[in-house]
């Protein structure tokens, strides 16, 4: 009896230890938990300094190198127009022809006073002659003398007069053949064959307008031009000869022209309207590509900045009060937000201006995963591995 009590007794601890030993285990489990995560990823960028050439890109329009307006020096009536329209002409060349009939019998008419003025020279200059020995023998009076010498040089001037009058005539009659006083395209003619025309009218019968090389002209704030110039003062920006300035040209469809231009001057004044000032650039066109009116954007080079440091856009936020701001990794691997000055955009790239240096690393990727004061893992941004093209096969998920 004694004997089966104690066989219970020990049955009954041996219980009681199992179930301490299972409580044990179980809050063993729960204190410990999952196993810490690994700290995110992010793609970073190494600040370093380099020469940034610093552009800036303007409006304007083509305007022709030499554009001549073709207006009659003469009036009349037009016989024939001698060109066709949207050809290339020579300067010189005979493009419309007026009527001369008027105009040679006026050159006719100025030739016969000349010969008539020239045949009253010549007893004018015999009698002045005569006088001029017999007043010395007192053959004939001193007023004779004066009156001879008087008529002599009316004669002259008589002679001189008429043949100005034959050079106008012949200047008239010549001008009825109206020529093309540069190379270049001829464009559209305004008047016809028989068709009256006057001197100098307001209107031009046609336009040359030479395409070989043109000028683009656009125009910069006096703003940004002060800047410039302040910014060339200081040295903060080197900045090249101006005859030496290349120009790049963009067109209409966002094409860019294969030529390079040279900027030829800048204006002295400031346009009033729009606090502007225009420049000008040369370029060459020999295929005729660029056409007068033309709009197009210039990209001209404003200097180089020997020691820029610059950072994409899209590793640069903004703060509530607006004020640009960066992602760094600092020490001990954490991340440390950094206010910049960013002072104007390089291609897809802020310029800035203050609050970073050389060796800075600048958050690019996984921005949203870095906030401040939380520890990363800073991997180079150009190395991070492409994501897998679609259709390959995935990694399969680990189940934890």
């Amino acid at each position: 009896m004694e004997t089966t009590y104690k066989v219970k007794q020990v049955a009954l601890m041996g219980v009681l230890a199992g179930m301490l030993m299972l409580t044990g285990c179980k809050q063993q489990s729960s204190v410990g938990g999952p196993p810490a995560s690994a700290p995110p990823e992010v793609g970073v960028m190494t600040i370093a300094t380099a020469p940034v050439t610093l552009t800036m890109e303007l409006p304007g329009r083509i305007s022709p190198h030499l554009i001549a307006e073709v207006r009659p020096q003469v009036g009349g009536i037009i016989q024939k127009r001698l060109f066709t329209e949207g050809s290339d002409v020579k300067a010189g060349q005979v493009l419309y022809q007026i009527d001369p009939a008027t105009y040679q019998a006026a050159y006719a008419s100025a030739k016969a006073a000349e010969a008539r003025t020239e045949a009253n020279l010549i007893p004018a200059r015999l009698k002045e002659e005569r006088n001029k020995d017999l007043v010395k023998i007192k053959a004939v009076s001193q007023q004779d003398y004066d009156d001879a010498l008087a008529a002599l040089r009316q004669a002259e001037a008589d002679v001189a007069s008429t043949k100005a009058a034959v050079e106008t005539a012949q200047i008239n009659l010549a001008y009825t053949k109206v020529t093309a006083s540069i190379s270049g395209r001829i464009g559209r003619s305004t008047v016809t064959d028989g068709a009256l025309v006057t001197a100098s009218q307001t209107a031009p019968m046609a336009t040359i307008q030479q395409l070989d090389h043109v000028y683009v002209d656009v125009t910069q704030t006096s703003t940004e031009l002060l800047r410039l110039k302040r910014n060339l003062a200081t040295g903060e920006i080197k900045g090249k000869d101006a005859s030496l300035a290349k120009v790049k040209l963009l067109l209409e469809d966002g094409s860019t022209y294969p030529q390079e231009g040279i900027l030829k001057f800048s204006e002295v004044t400031v346009e009033q309207n729009t606090g502007s000032v225009t420049l000008r650039a040369l370029f060459p066109n020999p295929d005729q590509l660029l056409l007068n009116g033309m709009f197009v954007r210039a990209v001209l080079e404003e200097g180089v900045i020997e020691d820029g440091i610059v950072v994409p856009q899209r590793g640069v936020t903004r703060d509530p009060a607006g004020n640009a701001m960066v992602m760094m990794v600092g020490a001990e691997e954490k991340v440390e937000p950094h206010v910049i000055k960013v002072s104007r955009t390089v291609g897809n790239n802020w310029l800035v201006s203050e609050g970073l240096k050389a060796g800075d690393r600048v958050i690019l990727e996984g921005i949203q995963k870095a906030r401040p004061g939380t520890q990363v893992k800073a991997v180079p941004f150009d190395s991070k591995p492409d994501a897998p093209p679609a259709g390959s096969p995935q990694p399969a998920a680990v189940k934890k």
